[in-house]
């Protein structure tokens, strides 16, 4: 057989050998998905030990998202081209093929090798990948269907329990009164109404302070600068829970547009070494039958 000026074979019958070969494609996976384990273990062992329970000896959240971030990409591009090198270099050489025909073959080799093995490595750690991306979707959500829970829980043991408690404690510790199970339950409900809705009315906040100045032995006033304090408490714990949400939300979102743009790098860094790969195997074979 022999080639045109062109480049392109002259034989008018289509190759009997197949353009795909799976058999680089699965090997150049599987490695790359064994590649990724064992790098994603290691950044875990690192990590852990970056992580102390005494906050003077560990680092920040922030620094620990960051790095892992950063460590989750660079075991993508690793991966992705040991994928594309090691499918093209095992691949059978395609003869009296354009070499435009070899350079795209190699190519879609290596893009297979690297799906393949994306699909392989998410299979296994799916649990995580889910978490990792539901956790800004659920987040929202999560912290109104609390409220609305909270909402329809009238006993004293609510999510405002200690709020409570803390309106309806004595002056004198030591000659406390006991509990008006019905007003404590009252105020419950009053204090669950104002985290869920805009905040506690005055006439409520009249209310409560009457209660308060009952129950504890205090002056109306103390009472009422003591439910402003409680109140002023619960706004505060209620914006820090939509504030973590949101940045639960934020750095999910980010994760997610991080790691789909790392997945584009790994396709074109697999595809590109698998080209690579190829060209070195045509050359190293063509340079050793010339020295024959």
């Amino acid at each position: 057989m022999s080639l045109s000026s062109s480049g392109v074979s002259d034989v008018g019958v289509e190759s009997s050998t197949p353009a795909l070969a799976w058999g680089p494609v699965i090997g150049g996976a599987v490695a790359a998905a064994a590649a990724s384990m064992i790098l994603l273990l290691l950044g875990s062992g690192v990590g852990f030990t970056m992580v102390s329970p005494w906050a003077s000896d560990s680092v920040s959240f922030t620094t620990v998202s960051i790095m892992a971030a950063i460590w989750l990409v660079v075991v993508q591009w690793l991966a992705s081209a040991l994928a594309g090198c090691l499918t093209g270099r095992l691949r059978t050489k395609w003869a009296n093929v354009h070499t435009d025909e070899v350079f795209f073959r190699d190519t879609a080799h290596g893009f297979l090798s690297w799906a393949l093995a994306t699909v392989v490595v998410v299979g296994i750690a799916g649990s995580a990948f889910t978490s990792l991306v539901g956790t800004g979707v659920q987040a929202a959500p999560t912290v109104a269907g609390s409220a609305a829970a909270a909402s329809s829980d009238t006993s004293p043991d609510a999510a405002t329990g200690y709020f409570t408690d803390l309106l309806l404690r004595p002056q004198d510790l030591t000659t406390r009164a006991q509990a008006d199970d019905s007003s404590a339950a009252e105020v419950s409900r009053i204090l669950l109404q104002g985290a869920v809705g805009n905040g506690v009315p005055e006439a409520d906040r009249a209310y409560i302070a009457t209660i308060v100045s009952s129950r504890a032995g205090v002056t109306p006033e103390e009472a009422k600068v003591r439910v402003d304090q409680v109140l002023q408490q619960i706004e505060d714990a209620k914006n820090a829970a939509i504030k973590a949400a949101d940045e639960a939300r934020k750095s999910a979102a980010t994760a997610a547009m991080l790691g789909a743009l790392s997945l584009l790098v790994g396709a074109f860094i697999a595809s590109a070494a698998a080209a690579l790969g190829g060209r070195q195997r045509d050359d190293e074979e063509a340079a050793f039958i010339v020295k024959r």
